[in-house]
């Protein structure tokens, strides 16, 4: 009979603030697994409820931390209000190393069903690579198209990649 081991897990040092606004200490030896477990505890605070998102570098910067373990795509919605402040940002679907499967009833019954006036479409690229694909592009417009007749903005689709991220707003294909 063998003993199931269960990894411990994985606790964050505490962290102190540092002397300008937005910056942290931390006391003693960190390791890389805390390290990424506070940038990620970082990450999803910059995208809580309330929070207004400005630039898509804003947006990058919190999702690149948020799905840079990922070894498969996945497609997310940031949800927002009327005044663009964070409603909820989901990870909607999961598919495998270069796609994803995505459906706009889903993604339009989400919307809805958190009474979001606008989205940015966000979503991964495991390669490293954010330049989109083809298929990212038809699926942004199925997805504007679609959103629009229920009165619901896409603001952006940002595709995060190690590389960096690729904004479709800043390139104007919105």
């Amino acid at each position: 009979m063998t003993a199931l081991h269960h990894a411990a897990p994985i606790l964050p040092p505490p962290l102190l603030a540092g002397e300008e606004p937005g910056t942290y200490r931390v006391d003693g030896d960190v390791t890389d697994a805390q390290l990424l477990h506070l940038a990620k505890l970082i990450a999803q605070k910059r995208l809580s409820r309330g929070n207004k998102l400005g630039h898509p570098a804003e947006v990058y910067r919190c999702l690149q931390t948020l799905l840079l373990d990922y070894a498969y795509e996945v497609f997310g919605t940031l949800l927002l209000d009327t005044q663009h402040r964070l409603i909820s940002f989901d990870e909607l679907f999961r598919g495998t190393i270069d796609s994803a499967s995505v459906y706009p009833r889903e993604v339009i019954k989400h919307a809805l069903a958190h009474n979001a006036a606008a989205v940015i479409l966000v979503h991964n690229h495991p390669s490293g690579d954010p330049e989109p694909s083809d298929a990212d592009r038809r699926i942004t417009q199925r997805l504007k198209d679609a959103l629009g007749l229920v009165d619901i903005r896409v603001l952006d689709h940002v595709v995060v990649g190690h590389e960096g991220y690729t904004s479709f707003a800043e390139r104007g294909w919105l």
